[in-house]
């Protein structure tokens, strides 16, 4: 497996500085929320998505691919009863997953919480089918770009759609395409109330890549969750994709969250491989 920072959490750095300073640390990999470049990735120019793929090149890491991926523009919506908010949260995900292709990124994890939420009054089975067909009508380009688009459960506490891994493994199956499958993330997976390791089992071969994260919204190592039965449950099911460290605390500082995390697992990597 490779390990990869994602880069909202270096407020105010370039992006070509992310790239520089991960590898420094050992990263295989840097995975790119879209609000941090621009409020639409229609604005970002073919130029500059080519100088970025060049830096990441440069630096000697990849660009894993893209995550928070509706929080901006505003107005986005995939369960919205409104056809024309619907049809545009589509062409708004279309627009990302030729720009993740452009810059070489390879996996897109949709959590996106506030943009999926059922709200009250909406009628949840048609809900239900909206976001099916949405994503349906996205898996031909998502193929054509060689992006694998992975829905995130969350917790209860932050939506009150796809919550657990059986509400997204029920998800990849109604949209029913390879490249439409399922991730984990260890704060949310925390909230199932059971072992991760269950957690990944369950998700099995839909597993496409691992957010790692304390349920203190730190960064691994930092509370009191012990990622060696993670890692080591992905190792044994020999998981060669990205485990990539996402926080929503940013103290004390980037290269504190970032060095440290790193350093945490590969420690327990190590270890496991010893």
């Amino acid at each position: 497996m490779k390990l990869a920072v994602c880069n909202e959490f270096f407020e105010g750095w370039k992006i070509e500085r992310i790239f520089d300073y991960a590898a420094e640390i050992g990263c295989d990999g840097v995975e790119i929320a879209p609000f941090t470049l621009a409020d639409s990735v229609n604005r970002i120019s073919a130029a500059r998505r080519n100088n970025i793929r060049k830096a990441a090149d440069a630096a000697g890491v990849e660009i894993v691919g893209l995550h928070w991926l509706l929080l901006k523009p505003e107005g986005l919506y995939i369960t919205h009863p409104d056809a024309e908010v619907r049809t545009r949260t589509q062409d708004y995900i279309k627009a990302l997953i030729n720009f993740c292709g452009d810059i070489g990124g390879k996996v897109m994890i949709h959590g996106s919480p506030h943009q999926r939420n059922i709200q009250k009054g909406w009628d949840s089975d048609a809900c239900w089918k909206w976001a099916v067909d949405l994503f349906a009508g996205c898996t031909d380009l998502m193929a054509r770009r060689g992006i694998t688009y992975c829905i995130e459960p969350l917790t209860g506490q932050e939506t009150n759609f796809i919550t657990s891994m059986a509400d997204a493994l029920k998800l990849v199956a109604a949209v029913d395409h390879p490249n439409f499958q399922t991730m984990v993330d260890c704060k949310a997976a925390a909230a199932e109330n059971r072992p991760h390791v269950d957690v990944i089992a369950q998700a099995g071969k839909a597993l496409r890549h691992v957010h790692v994260n304390d349920p203190n919204l730190r960064g691994p190592g930092f509370g009191t969750l012990d990622f060696a039965p993670i890692l080591k449950a992905l190792k044994d099911r020999a998981y060669t994709g990205y485990v990539s460290v996402e926080v929503f605390d940013f103290k004390p500082d980037p290269q504190t969250i970032a060095s440290r995390s790193i350093g945490y697992l590969r420690g327990i990597l190590e270890g496991l491989s010893a």
